[in-house]
């Protein structure tokens, strides 16, 4: 454009002050343009002075892209950039020019492109900068200043977000210094991977320094944290802080008391509460204080009503009857005790049946005088009733006299042994020394009679029969202390009772201090007496040192840790296996029973600590298919549920520990217990059994030979019953019993025999096989189950039997007998159990019982009883030794510790080692426990 056409053709303008304008007078001329125009021009412009719709702005250059300054000004006549103070080369801009259809000015618009190179080439503090410089008629305008910087970011946060454990509704910080960059750095919170707004939730507050601020912590703020920064360049990610907010629990309320334990006399009452209000979550500590409280209570004894003497019989009245009466006073009914059954007065004729003959006699005589005849007769008659008066009362003398004598063969062999048990307590007098069927007391006593069954508590009888109310029980009766080893004999009919008592009183509280009665038994809930196999049961006298009971080659053990049995009694403890024939089935509808019936006591004993009951069983865990129950049998003989394994609550009794082959109850309720299954649907459970082969004891004298094939359950009593009845047959075991899984699939067992050499062998099952029902195999109601395969061999040079025998299940599993026998030659006794050198005692006593020593079971308790904040306490030992299924059972016992190592102890009578309780020790961290183990026991 002609500028003098622009500017007007009136004003000529000398082209010398336009010089600088020129190419080469913007190449290298670091002076302002300021020094070289005037601010303005001698003569008035008509246009206004320059003014910017577009400035450049600041910008970044990302890695090694420049960046772009763009700025427009109107009107202008020429625009350019200066940077840094020197003019850019007018070859680097771009330029448009346009015009603006309403104001009619020149709009021109400048570019220009700034390098990396370019601003890496500025050295000093200042950052490069870049401004539009336009013209006009009027004068000059600049733009503001461009920066243009080189962007990026560190990758080391100057500060990172740092884990914590925090109660809940604490306020937490997390702190987050983003590294350095430019431009600065944007901040964003994650949590769990999702951006945190503050807009959304607003107990999430982001500061302007870029912490988080949770201004009262929840449960579901548990969860993971990360800080990320970006900018243009980059963005980076901290590391994760987890934040864990905690719950301490708290102590739910008491509930009612309990009802007195005794129904006479002194007992307990309890009361419970839980760490459940708020249970404890996340490592929050557990609830300080006991979780129980056990008061005495004392229940008024029920006192049954007796009668006093009868009193004196009164005058003889006029109706020639006399009475006598009696009181419901000796003692009279209290506390809900029966009245006295009877009547309280007694009458009869006092003359003997005298006093009508005479009233009639007396009548006669006063309306007809008394002839001397008949006064004879009246005499004679009187004489005659006084004759028959004596002979009854010989009668009675004579009947009362052999029933004296008779009774005599009850009485007490020895006059310092006064005591009598409950039964029958009119046959006991004091013994007269002129009474000879007495045994002499310095007799030695009979011990060839049958041995009776004692029961019930025993008294002390005093010196007169009416004293009934000062019998005394012997369990507390001071006379027992100074009697050196007491034996008392009761003979009653063709029985004996034998009572040992020790000598000494050395028990605190005057308790007996064992009890063993010969020829009789414990007794199950019916009262019947059990009966003592050899082999099916053991027993044993424990004190509070503890013990355990073990029936050899059966699975089945009885632990009684330290301190169950109060401090001074002793009692007789035994542990027996019911044999299947003489016991109810504990399995209803579609339950199987998985363990043998075992009976543990005796029943209702006190017991301070819980026992460990141990039972084989035979259910296939893998894969969890069952729904197991503990059972236990009532007095009246039924069963009813104890707990179901996975549904305990606070109210459950007991603790079941299941392993692959064995359980481990823990109880304070001694009886009988078995463990039985259903299975859960729609997936069918199985139940392992064994499958055993007996054959004839060789040599073989008949034609006739007979293989017996049992399905049993895979227990080791099963095994041993089988075994014990073969021996009685006359059976012995060809091989190993083989392992088979029973589905509960309603399908039978098929046994079939094949590849009989049927040339010397003839098989006289008509049927191709033989079946076991499926129910008799799941309930276990027909037990040992066997089928036989008769055979009959050709001549008796026949010998040797090679066959095939096969046990399945219909579409299920199965096994293969591979039978090649000589049934001439004599053969050992196979027996898969230990011989009877290697057998567990069947009774341990005291210390030698325990594996852990009882110095090192304190220090391991003082260690772990307490609870900890971060958990490593008696709940991290429950779960390094797999006892953690429901831990609240262990809260509720004085010492969670203690109960634990006697679960320990019963799982581990195995192998017998401390290296098992030694790792999870270690893996706790409880070094100094391990220093003790070390030294004290053997690791």
């Amino acid at each position: 454009m002609d500028l003098n056409s622009k500017w007007g053709s009136s004003k000529v303008i000398d082209q010398s002050v336009f010089a600088p304008l020129c190419l080469s007078c913007l190449s290298a001329d670091s002076s302002d343009y300021s020094e070289v125009l005037p601010d303005s021009f001698p003569s008035a412009a008509a246009e206004p002075l320059p003014e910017f719709q577009l400035e450049p702005e600041d910008a970044f250059i990302v890695k090694n892209r420049p960046v772009q300054l763009r700025c427009r000004a109107a009107p202008a006549t020429q625009i350019y950039f200066k940077c840094n103070g020197e003019w850019v080369n007018q070859n680097d801009h771009v330029t448009r020019e346009s015009l603006d259809q309403i104001t009619g000015l020149v709009v021109r618009e400048v570019d220009i492109s700034v390098s990396r190179t370019q601003v890496e080439e500025l050295f000093g503090l200042e950052d490069y900068w870049c401004q539009c410089v336009a013209w006009s008629s009027a004068g000059t305008t600049k733009s503001r200043r461009a920066y243009v910087r080189i962007a990026y970011l560190r990758k080391n946060f100057e500060q990172e977000p740092l884990g914590r454990e925090v109660r809940l509704d604490q306020e937490v910080l997390l702190q987050c210094r983003p590294p350095e960059g430019i431009p600065p750095a944007e901040v964003d919170w994650l949590k769990n991977e999702d951006t945190i707004d503050p807009g959304q939730d607003s107990n999430f507050l982001i500061t302007i320094d870029h912490d988080l601020i949770i201004k009262q912590a929840r449960l579901s703020d548990t969860a993971n944290y990360t800080c990320v920064a970006r900018n243009v360049v980059a963005k980076r990610r901290s590391s994760t802080a987890t934040l864990i907010v905690y719950v301490s629990g708290g102590w739910s309320s008491w509930t009612e008391w309990s009802e007195c334990n005794a129904r006479c006399g002194r007992g307990w009452q309890r009361r419970t509460r839980s760490c459940t209000n708020p249970a404890p979550l996340n490592g929050g500590a557990f609830c300080e204080g006991p979780p129980f409280q056990r008061v005495t209570c004392t229940t008024l004894c029920p006192v049954d009503g007796g009668w006093t003497e009868w009193a004196k019989w009164s005058a003889c009245g006029t109706e020639c009857t006399h009475w006598r009466s009696r009181e419901c006073q000796a003692p009279p009914p209290r506390n809900g005790g029966r009245h006295c059954s009877g009547s309280m007065m007694e009458s009869k004729n006092c003359t003997e049946g005298l006093c009508t003959r005479n009233k009639k006699v007396s009548i006669e005589h006063a309306s007809h005088p008394l002839d001397p005849g008949a006064g004879v007769a009246v005499y004679a008659g009187l004489v005659g009733a006084l004759l028959l008066c004596v002979v009854l009362v010989l009668c009675v003398g004579v009947l009362a006299y052999r029933r004296s004598c008779r009774h005599l063969h009850g009485d007490i062999t020895d006059s310092s042994s006064a005591l009598t048990a409950a039964f029958h307590p009119g046959n006991y007098k004091p013994p007269r020394q002129d009474n000879p069927h007495l045994l002499h007391a310095s007799a030695p006593p009979d011990l060839t009679a049958t041995a009776g069954s004692l029961r019930g508590p025993l008294f002390s009888l005093q010196q007169g029969a009416a004293d009934a109310h000062h019998k005394i029980p012997m369990t507390t009766s001071p006379l027992l202390d100074p009697l050196p080893s007491l034996k008392i004999k009761v003979y009653n009919s063709s029985t004996l009772s034998s009572l040992e008592l020790p000598a000494g009183g050395s028990s605190v509280d005057g308790e007996i201090l064992s009890l063993k009665t010969v020829g009789s038994g414990p007794r199950d809930p019916h009262g019947h007496t059990l009966h003592r196999e050899p082999g099916h049961s053991a027993s044993a006298t424990l004190g509070c040192l503890g013990g355990r009971l073990t029936i050899p080659n059966t699975g089945v053990s009885l632990l009684v840790p330290p301190g169950a049995i109060p401090q001074g009694k002793f009692y007789e403890m035994y542990l027996i296996i019911n044999k299947w024939e003489k016991t109810t089935l504990p399995s209803e509808g579609s339950q199987t029973a998985l363990s043998p019936v075992v009976c543990c006591g005796p029943s209702g004993m006190l017991l301070s600590r819980p026992v460990v009951l141990t039972l084989p069983h035979c259910a296939q865990l893998d894969p969890p298919d069952w729904t197991l129950t503990l059972k236990t049998q009532t007095h009246q003989g039924g069963w009813e549920e104890v707990l179901t394994v996975g549904e305990e609550t606070l109210s459950s009794p007991c603790y079941l520990q299941l392993e692959e082959q064995s359980c481990h109850v823990l109880m304070e309720q001694l009886g009988t217990y078995s463990l039985v299954g259903q299975s859960i649907p729609p997936q069918p459970a199985c139940k392992r059994l064994q499958l055993a082969l007996f054959a004839p004891r060789a040599p073989c004298l008949s034609l006739d030979y007979s293989l017996r094939v049992y399905c049993i359950q895979d227990t080791p009593h099963a095994l041993k019953e089988v075994l014990e009845l073969e021996r009685s047959l006359g059976g012995v075991l060809l091989e190993d019993p083989k392992p088979l899984l029973f589905k509960d699939s309603y399908h039978n067992l098929r046994l079939s025999i094949h590849d009989i050499p049927h040339s010397h062998w003839r098989s006289k099952l008509l049927a191709k096989y033989q079946e076991i029902p499926f129910y008799h195999i799941w309930s276990g109601s027909q037990r040992p189950l066997h089928c036989t395969f008769s055979l009959e061999r050709g001549s008796m040079a026949v010998s040797q039997l090679t066959c095939k025998i096969c046990v399945r299940q219909v579409e299920g599993e199965g096994q293969i007998f591979q039978l090649h026998t000589d049934i001439q030659e004599t053969q050992p006794p196979h027996s898969p159990l230990p011989s009877g050198g290697t057998c567990v005692p069947s009774s341990q006593v005291g210390p030698y019982a325990f594996r852990l020593p009882a110095s090192i079971r304190m220090k391991i308790c003082a260690s772990l009883d307490a609870p900890s904040a971060r958990g490593c306490d008696w709940r991290l030992l429950a779960h390094s030794l797999g006892f953690d299924r429901y831990l609240n059972y262990f809260a509720t016992k004085p010492s969670p510790t203690g109960v634990l190592l006697d679960l320990w102890e019963a799982c581990h009578q195995g192998d017998a080692d401390l290296v098992s309780l030694a790792t999870a020790l270690e893996e706790m961290g409880k070094s100094e426990v391990l220093v003790v183990m070390t030294t004290d026991g053997d690791c």
